[in-house]
């Protein structure tokens, strides 16, 4: 099916009169649909779909549609109004499933593009047996719209298949093989990437193409990602200079961006034929992100043919790619001098050594087995009724569909088949090593009717199957070895979206697609990969051999397997409702939809939830736990589960022993400890690898070629691993420096871990509310597995308890709500093994058949007349019918005593369970007809559903309880004041649907609700609590209603009863608890039924009899659990006013409390302790000890309206303590609070479980000591030690406050609040005019932790006071770490954060200065200014010694370039040290998302130091003093913006017009007069001056514009820089320090203090005495050193323009004192669409002078270079051995010779010589000049060329272009096109020296350079040096492949420059004036 959505269309040419009615049709092979007309617009949207049938062809490469849109006219023909044609190559190759058309231009008759344009999406689906045809020769999906040429439509679709499994932490990854390191790093680089859709821009830039085959081509580069193209320009040659950077920006999940592929396709654009593609290569964008910096730097792309395996290199691309994520720097490209030389070879975009070979991986798919069916009933009868066999239950028709590097094939479809064996053999061509790295299996559904179904998607991950080796170990030089991708013969499992079969879509259904984590097993597919190098397969799809399905037979023997899994506790219900069970399955087996399978006692037997007394609900299982059992049948893969458990074993015993050494660090203990904790680390690391080592594999079953490969690699990476450690062990210094090599152990030992073939699949556990799945957990089967090799092999949860959090199916939330958390123990074991599984097993098993008698009431009597629609005896749903005659024990087992009543429990909930208080409510009724009187209704009394309830006086009190009231209206509801509320009865209701609280006259029905308080009484003194009363003595339960809502005592208005019977089952030869695993098959149904014939459903007959299981214990014991709540901190807000009100709910299995609710914080201290007294736990204490149940904290915030959010979720395991004398405390530790899967905040708490023995009377710790009534603190030796201590606050101002609630920030005070103490400042009178605060230091004593660890935040609030005496919080801000602010109160420091400029200001009154310049030698400076500018200075500093000149030599100083903004150069602390900028945030936005916008900023600092205890002593001196002044001053800002480096391109041209705008508080500079055409690396060199006021307009933005001329000019990017910290920071950034104190040149003094006055003002700012100069100022003592002006200058050149000496010499001592030195600073720029992501980068710097301390020295000159104009003559003298073309009359080879020249890049001015008329032997004589004269640039070495584009381009482009001539030989022809016979490329920069005769002239000559083989760099010497040479030059044209020599031409080059071209002129060709030298006619 092919279908066309034809969405809208743009600017349709207008008619002569009004608009058109547009109509569009669509053509596609002869067959036409049409859309509707649409009246008078020309901009319709039709958004209609046009459908073609494709009658079972697929597409093909060449297939196309016609798009016609015509003016509608209800009489005559439509008028055409334009066309457009779609190529359909990208659909026909299977590429993509929708081709997305945006903008395709419409084009009239002539093919002229009408300006028009039209949107389409074209889908595809291909026919089911059309084999996709995936090795197409054409490129791009090029729309074809007349003249303007094909530009690849753009659209930012997403493909629809792709996606990726796995969560965000555990990325899968593209690339070649990769050895382990590298996917360590990957994991790690990748994990900072949070799994949410995201920002990123892509950046290709494509430098320049080699070695590109094909004769005169004219080469195009397109690159498409993304479903985005872009080409470059077209250009000429072999070897083509392109320079063009295109920026791709996309919006999607990581996951899936990096699987999807850049391409790189070059085309001929000559030629319109197939054969255009001239080569291409593919990669992944994972595949960049993944390199060091996400970067790929100029690399070689080795460019090949598609189609052909055997063709070699086609050419090679050099490129840069970037992969910029949120956050990311882009990395400086640095271009290496010798760039154009560089050596293709070594800088090949492949792993290093291996060429790209040809590689087939056969992917052998026997057969699937459980494929689980996709039709639902519906259709099934609909299949039956067009003759389907309707009893046929496998309705699915699955084939297998595999897909790698954008190629895809697929097996046959086998019909109606679950278990389908396609034996096909699927040959995925590749290139090794591959760039890709999944090969990605989906198992599909074939409809003929629909669009296939995908069942389930897995991956095969080649870099875990294959290996590339090459990584060598450092120490012993051993390489691994690699291997190539092999995998199986073993099955894949498939997981997905539950089975539920209904013909509504799937709400799951991504999850087969691989998106996100299955939930359940969709069955499984038996595979086989292998590689074959360089061969290549005739089929791509073949079917298998007969031998080879034989062996594989051997690998499918089955096992039995027996799991076991005991149900302990359920806890955290969030509400109560239906009867709870549980599903435990492995695969089919167990679960309850699958009909497959033997029925198994999979599920727990249904309870209902019970309120714990506090907040959440739990399972009232007490001593009888449930138990379920599924019996399996796999394959025995155990050498492989043996291996992954103890590595996982010594995994984990790293990590546990690496977060002790962690915390250790952390906590800051000793020394000693810590190396005691490290040494344990390392010995039991090394011991553990030396005592487990994995099995051997000999004499296995199940061996396939990749165990023995994974086995190798395994343990040469763990001999590595141990060796490692030992040396460690040995040689390491400072132990904490460790770290990181202990961290990559753990990476790469989980990397180890994995298993790629574990065919086990995995456990999973269903929660089931009533009959309906709502949450699941899946455990992968190796981690409850048991092995007899040894301990360390079973899993890690093997026979242990464990605790699970269920989730919810594709949870958009990410686990904000927990649904259940289980406490589970599971065993799984070969059959053979069971008896293993006694010693495991805890409490007593039993076995139990069940079945229900029910009962209903008629007329007053209980009987089972009136059962409708049930059973006698039936099973707990009430659905199947049962007798006691037709239960048969299974095989093995026995009855043991007879049937018994046994009431259920846990069924049984009375709606006040565990709760301490309720309410019991009843509703009276009354009805009355329309106008008549309130009569009582028929049902008086009824609950609040209307469904029959009891009258109020029949409510008796229940034991245990009191009443608290009697019985009262409720008025506090919408109702009237006698509580009724009025409705109308529509029938065939029999009641109300909704009530208004006042009387009408049509009402006929009113109701009001009666309630009573009851409350648990206190238990008298000494009285033990009784159980429950037993209820009805015969074991009837009773309802009013069939339904599952059962109570004990007989109420009046029930109306059914039922009773639980039960018989105990024993088995025949006892065998311990493991007899359980003998329980297969249900226990018999009435089979009466059967016998009719009646299809009855099989899903109601399975599984809903079988025997239930239970495991009970017969003694509990009691805990005591303290959970210590100490605070938490960084919670996130959740109110407006920026904070929440936090509590915590604290949970332990059944019981829960709550801390108390704190107001407005988010750094809340509860400082609590929860008390649990009787914590009532069945099993063995030891067991509880090595694995206590979790405490689990959820905080919420509480709210006064509304619901309460949940802030997060934190776990923390208690310590326990067997006996209360262990004298061990628990610690508080953080513990994060996880929120949706992020990180919300932490919590530090700690908890403790102590076991009590028998007499009750344990000694218990100590209670701690109350805050009030029943709040306990956390008592000492576990709270934090405190201390007194001092912080003082520098609160200097506000800047850049945002308006709150519509109203700006008038007079804001500032709070800060810290370890409960609060202080605030005053009030800034008046923001605008000052926004510093009046005074500025506050001083408060707090009583903080010692350790660091504990800490609390500082909390910083802005309150704005408003009128009426409203103070709202308008920003606030936590600081986490007080670590950066502590210091020694006692080490004076003068620098009372008083910077240079301010201590002047503060100090001399403004005297006029007068600054002499000495102006001696203005000679020399204009002879200077040629060679030397300041643009020399910036190279020489960069590096570029090309374009420098002479500046080096001279002994002039550079300047420091930094390649980040000034305040991210780390020493200079980010300009900070004055006062720091804390960036204030708000709470939740007026939508109650999170608002993460910045709000303001509050400048200030802190000190933190400790107080003496004894109050007598006096305190240190404060640490804050001499401020500067707050007032504000007037300065000059001088902006130099140098340059923009790879700005984002802002036209359709991938181009940008940028020129710069400033804006400084109220002033704005617009340079848009200076922009710069057609570029995105412009050259500014423009210099601003401005006026400001500080601190009011501290922030300078800096803004790039792209210039448009007819539409608005868009912003590229900005940045901002806070000039009040450059003025106010120490390091004297206002103006920096240069090397050198020059008073001429272009190195000129620029400040406005000399050297002399600023180093005074640094001494007494730093408290130190005046400098002392001597010697005449050569010889200087400042601070306690002597400095001399030889110790500095002595190797250094002096030239003319210094200073004098003292001068200099205070100079460097400056440049001694760590302050700012000259320079300039590269911004990122930012735009506000893609805030996160660079736009491009501006290097620039600021000086910033007060105009209170005089005038600046004179500005420096940065105005960029102008290019030179030269001309190249070139004189065409001879030619001689040209190949001979023609024939002439009488037969003899002969040409007609003439020579073509051009210089790239000015190819409009092409030359040519007359022509040399039949030369019989290949010599021509022509004595002809070329000239052509060209801009250059002496500096960069390159040609500037500056050229419309197009002829409409309104700009010239400029274009640095390498200076090149080419040289053409071609054979002039009458009558048909001239033939070519040959070029010739040379390089004037790197000219190759020509032959002096023919004969010595050949091709090898050019050979050498093409090469570029640096070593034979000195015969080729630039032509601009040498001026001129002459000599044989050979040219080449290309046959079959080959170069071959095409001729040769002997030519004198000669460059002249401008100033010399007038002296010696010389005309072009033979012209005048032809002298220089002269040129004779040829002979």
């Amino acid at each position: 099916m092919l279908r066309v959505v034809v969405e809208s269309a743009k600017d349709l040419p207008k008619k002569k009169l009004g608009s058109p009615d547009p109509i569009t049709s669509v053509i596609f092979k002869d067959e036409k649909k049409k859309t509707k007309s649409i009246d008078s617009e020309v901009n319709p949207v039709w958004n209609e779909v046009l459908e073609f049938d494709l009658k079972g062809i697929g597409l093909d490469s060449s297939s196309y549609i016609d798009v016609v849109v015509k003016d509608y006219e209800t009489i005559g023909r439509d008028k055409f109004l334009g066309s457009a044609k779609i190529y359909l190559k990208d659909l026909a190759s299977g590429q993509m499933r929708s081709l997305p058309s945006k903008n395709v231009p419409l084009a009239n008759d002539s093919g002229q593009s009408t300006g028009a344009t039209i949107n389409l999406v074209i889908g595809y689906d291909p026919p089911p047996n059309a084999a996709p045809n995936l090795n197409d020769p054409q490129g791009d999906s090029t729309v074809d719209a007349g003249g303007g040429g094909g530009g690849g439509d753009e659209g930012d679709e997403t493909q629809p298949d792709g996606g990726q499994s796995g969560s965000p932490g555990v990325p899968s990854s593209p690339g070649q093989p990769v050895n382990l390191r590298r996917r360590v790093a990957r994991a790690q680089s990748r994990h900072r990437l949070v799994n949410k859709p995201q920002d990123f821009q892509i950046r290709v830039r494509i430098i320049e193409a080699r070695q590109l085959s094909g004769n005169n081509v004219k080469p195009v580069v397109k690159v498409n990602v993304c479903d985005e193209t872009h080409r470059t320009r077209i250009k000429r040659g072999n070897n083509p200079f392109f320079d063009e950077m295109f920026f791709y920006n996309v919006h999607m999940l990581p996951s899936d961006l990096f699987d999807k592929h850049i391409s790189f396709r070059v085309y001929n654009s000559y030629s319109l034929r197939a054969d255009s593609l001239m080569g291409e290569f593919k990669l992944d964008v994972g595949y960049v992100y993944d390199e060091p910096a996400h970067c790929v730097m100029r690399k070689w792309l080795l460019l090949n043919e598609p189609d052909d395996s055997n063709s070699g290199a086609k050419g090679y691309l050099k490129v840069s790619l970037f992969v910029v994520g949120a956050g990311d720097e882009p990395p400086v490209e640095k271009r290496d001098s010798n760039d154009d030389q560089d050596d293709i070879e070594s800088n090949l975009l492949l792993p290093a050594g291996v060429a790209l070979r040809r590689a087939t991986l056969s992917l052998k798919v026997f057969r699937a087995e459980d494929v689980p069916q996709m039709d639902d009933a519906f259709i099934q009868t609909m299949k039956s009724i067009f003759g389907g066999d309707e009893n046929k239950k496998n309705l699915v028709d699955p084939f297998l569909e595999a897909r790698f590097a954008g190629k895809k094939l697929c097996t046959q479809i086998i019909e109606k088949n679950a278990n389908p064996e396609w034996n096909q053999v699927l040959n995925l061509q590749a290139k090794f090593p591959s760039m890709c790295e999944r090969v990605k299996l989906t198992v599909f559904d074939w409809d003929r009717l629909t669009g296939n179904d995908a069942i389930g998607t897995t991956y095969l991950n080649l870099a875990k199957i294959g290996s590339s080796g090459g990584e060598i170990e450092a120490n012993t030089g051993q390489s691994e070895v690699g291997f190539l991708p092999v995998f199986g013969p073993c099955y894949v499992n498939l997981y997905g979206s539950p089975r539920e079969f209904t013909g509504l879509p799937d709400p799951y259904e991504d999850l087969n697609y691989g998106k996100g984590e299955g939930v359940a097993y969709r069955g499984r597919v038996l595979v086989e990969l292998t590689t074959k190098l360089d061969g290549k397969e005739d089929k791509t799809v073949d079917s298998i051999p007969n031998d080879d399905i034989l062996v594989v037979q051997k690998y499918q023997r089955r096992r039995k397997y027996s799991l076991c899994a005991v149900f302990h506790s359920a806890s955290m219900i969030q509400e109560p409702g239906e009867p709870i069970q549980f599903e435990v399955s492995i695969g089919n087996y167990g679960n309850k939809l699958d009909t497959t399978c033997k029925p198994l006692s999979s599920t727990t037997q249904y309870s209902c939830a019970v309120f714990d007394g506090n907040h959440y609900y739990y399972l009232p299982w007490v001593d009888t736990k449930p138990v379920v059992v599924v019996l399996s049948f796999w394959e025995d893969i155990s050498h492989r589960l043996d291996s992954v458990n103890i590595i996982l074993y010594i995994t984990h015993r790293l990590q546990s022993n690496l977060e002790a050494f962690k915390t250790g660090i952390l906590a800051k203990v000793s020394d000693n400890q810590l190396v005691e904790v490290w040494l344990k680390l390392l010995n039991q690391l090394i011991e553990d690898i030396e005592s487990l080592p994995p099995p051997d594999l000999e004499g296995r079953s199940n061996l396939t070629a990749l165990d023995i490969q994974i086995k190798k690699l395994r343990d040469s990476a763990l001999t590595a691993i141990m060796d490692g450690a030992r040396r460690m062990r040995e040689e390491a210094r400072e132990i904490r420096d460790t770290l990181p090599d202990l961290e990559a152990w753990v990476d790469k030992l989980t990397q180890l871990a994995e298993e790629p073939q574990n065919s086990m699949p995995d456990v999973i556990i269903w929660m089931l509310r009533g009959e309906k799945r709502v949450a699941c957990s899946r455990i992968p089967a190796h981690q409850v597995l048991f092995s007899t090799y040894s301990e360390q092999a079973c899993g890690q949860h093997c026979g242990k308890t464990q605790t699970v959090f269920l989730q919810y199916p594709m949870d958009k939330n990410k686990g904000l709500k927990v649904p259940v958390q289980i406490r589970v123990n599971m065993w799984l074991g070969l059959a053979a093994h069971e008896k293993k599984f006694n010693s495991f097993s805890e409490g007593t098993f039993s076995v139990f058949a069940e079945m229900y008698e029910n009962q209903a009431e008629v007329f007053g009597n209980w009987g089972t007349t009136g059962l409708v629609g049930r059973h006698k005896f039936s099973d707990v749903t009430g659905k199947l019918k049962l007798k006691k005659e037709y239960f048969l024990p299974p095989r093995g087992w026995e009855w043991e005593g007879e049937w018994f009543i046994d009431p259920e429990k846990a069924l049984l909930t009375e709606a006040d369970a565990g709760h301490t208080e309720f309410m019991d409510e009843v509703f009276q009724n009354e009805t009355r007809f329309p106008g008549g009187e309130w009569k009582a209704a028929s049902e008086p009394f009824t609950d609040v559903n209307g469904e029959k309830s009891r009258n109020p006086a029949e409510f008796d009190l229940p034991p245990g309880w009191q009443w608290e009231d009697e019985w009262t209206v409720d008025d506090n509801r919408a109702v009237d004041d006698q509580g009724w509320e009025y409705g109308v009865t529509i029938p065939p209701d029999d009641k109300p649907r909704s009530f208004v609280p006042t009387e009408k006259v049509y009402h006929v029905h009113r109701r009001r609700r009666l309630v009573r308080p009851r409350k648990r009484a206190a238990l008298p003194a000494g009285a033990t609590v009784e159980r429950r009363d037993q209820g009805d003595p015969e074991g009837w339960e009773f309802s009013s209603l069939i339904g599952w809502k059962f109570h004990r005592k007989e109420r009046s208005s029930d109306t059914f009863r039922r009773r639980r019977w039960r018989r105990k089952m024993a088995p025949e030869d006892r065998l311990g608890a493991s007899a359980i695993f003998q329980l297969e098959g249900a226990l018999g149904v009435d089979t009466e039924e059967k016998e009719k014939g009646s299809k009855a459903d099989a899903t109601k007959l399975f599984g809903a009899n079988t025997p239930t299981v239970s495991c009970s214990f017969d003694r509990s014991h009691m805990y005591h659990l303290r959970v210590y709540v100490y605070q938490a901190k960084n919670l996130t807000s959740m109110d407006k006013d920026s904070f929440s009100d936090p509590y915590a709910h604290v949970s332990f299995l059944h019981v829960s409390k709550t801390t108390e609710k704190l107001q407005a914080t988010l750094n809340p201290t509860w400082d609590q302790t929860l008390i649990f007294n009787d914590v009532e736990i069945y099993g063995d204490p030891q067991s509880i000890a090595q694995r206590p149940p979790d405490v689990v904290l959820e905080f919420c915030d509480h709210d006064q309206v509304g619901k309460d959010e949940l802030l997060g979720r934190s776990v923390c395991p208690p310590l326990v303590k067997l006996n209360s004398g262990m004298d061990q405390t628990p610690k508080l530790l953080w513990y994060p609070i996880i929120q949706k899967g992020q990180k919300a905040g932490e919590a530090l708490v700690a908890a403790e479980l102590i076991l009590k023995d028998k007499s009750g009377e344990t000694d218990l710790p100590l209670v701690p000591p109350k805050r009030s009534e029943n709040l306990y603190m956390v008592p000492q030796g576990i709270r934090p030690v405190v201390q007194l201590t001092a912080v003082e606050i520098l609160a200097w101002g506000l800047r850049n406050m945002k308006p709150f609630q519509l109203a700006s920030v008038s007079s804001p005070s500032l709070v800060v609040e810290c370890g409960g103490q609060r202080i605030e400042s005053a009030v800034i009178k008046n923001m605008k005019r000052s926004p510093n605060f009046p005074s500025s230091v506050l001083f408060v004593k707090v009583l903080l932790p010692k350790e660091e660890m504990y800490t609390p935040p500082i909390v910083l609030k802005v309150i704005d006071h408003r009128p009426f005496g409203r103070k709202p919080v308008v920003g606030q801000c936590t600081i986490v770490s007080l670590e950066q602010f502590r210091c020694d109160p006692y080490v004076i420091t003068a620098e009372g954060a008083m910077s240079s400029k301010m201590a002047l200001m503060a100090a001399t009154p403004s005297k006029h200065l007068s600054i002499n310049m000495e102006e001696t030698r203005p000679l020399l400076e204009a002879q200077e200014k040629e060679t030397v500018d300041w643009w020399s200075k910036f190279y020489a500093s960069t590096g570029d010694q090309m374009k420098c000149g002479p500046y080096l030599k001279k002994g002039y100083d550079t300047l420091k370039v930094y390649d980040c903004e000034l305040e991210n150069v780390p020493e200079f602390k980010g300009l900070t040290d004055f006062c720091n900028t804390f960036k204030l945030f708000r709470g939740k936005n007026e939508n109650g998302d999170d608002d993460p916008t910045v709000v303001g900023e509050l400048k200030g600092s802190f000190k933190v130091y400790p107080l003496p205890d004894d109050p007598g002593v006096n305190p240190p001196p404060r640490q804050f003093r001499e401020l500067p002044e707050s007032g504000p001053q007037e300065c000059l800002v001088r902006i130099y913006v140098v340059r923009a480096v790879d700005l984002q391109p802002k036209d359709n041209n991938g181009r940008c017009d940028p020129y710069i705008k400033m804006t400084l508080g109220r002033n704005t500079i617009d340079d848009r007069d200076h922009y710069l055409p057609n570029t995105t690396n412009p050259l500014f060199g423009r210099m601003f001056e401005m006026t400001c006021f500080l601190p009011q307009d501290k922030d300078l933005k800096i803004s790039v514009y792209d210039h448009d001329l007819l539409s608005r000019d868009e912003k590229v990017g900005e940045t901002v820089i806070d000039l009040e910290n450059r003025f106010l920071s120490r390091y004297n950034s206002y103006c920096g320090l240069p090397q050198t104190y020059c008073i001429s040149g272009i190195n000129k003094w620029r400040d406005q203090l000399k050297p002399s006055a600023i180093l005074e003002n640094l001494a007494r700012l730093k408290g130190l005495s005046k400098p002392r100069t001597e010697d005449n100022g050569t010889s200087l003592a400042f601070n306690g050193t002597e400095y001399t002006l030889a110790q500095f200058e002595d190797n250094k050149e002096v030239h003319q323009h210094l200073g004098p000496a003292r001068e200099r010499l205070c100079l460097h001592v400056l440049r001694k004192q760590k302050l700012v030195p000259e320079h300039v600073e590269t911004r990122t720029l930012y735009s506000s669409f893609q805030p996160t992501l660079s736009q491009g980068r501006l290097q620039m710097w600021v000086d910033v002078f007060p105009k209170s301390i005089g005038p600046p020295g004179p500005p420096f000159d940065i105005t960029p270079r102008k290019p030179k104009r030269y001309f190249l003559r070139a004189v065409v003298w001879n030619t001689t051995d040209v190949t001979l073309d023609e024939t002439s009359i009488t037969g003899e080879h002969m040409s007609d010779i003439y020579v073509k020249g051009w210089m790239p890049g000015m190819e409009e001015d092409k030359q040519k010589t007359d022509v040399h008329y039949r030369s019989l032997d290949g010599d021509g004589n022509f004595n002809w000049r070329f000239v052509f004269d060209f801009e250059f640039l002496p500096a960069e070495q390159l040609c500037l060329v500056s050229k419309k584009e197009r002829f409409w381009s309104l700009d010239k482009t400029e274009f640095r272009i390498p200076p090149k001539l080419i040289v053409q030989i071609w054979d002039n022809d009458k009558f048909s096109l001239d033939d070519y016979l040959g070029t010739l490329e040379l390089d004037l920069r790197n000219l190759v020296a020509p032959a002096k005769s023919p004969e010595k002239c050949s091709l090898v000559m050019m050979d050498d350079i093409e090469m570029g083989a640096p070593h034979k760099t000195e015969h080729a010497k630039s032509l601009f040096a040498q001026q001129s040479v002459r000599g044989w030059w050979p040219c080449s044209i290309e046959k079959d492949g080959q170069k071959t020599l095409g001729g040769k031409v002997e030519m004198t080059l000669e460059i002249v420059p401008e100033a010399d071209a007038d002296e010696k002129p010389a005309g072009k060709g033979r012209d005048e004036p032809n002298m220089n030298p002269k040129l004779d006619p040829p002979k």
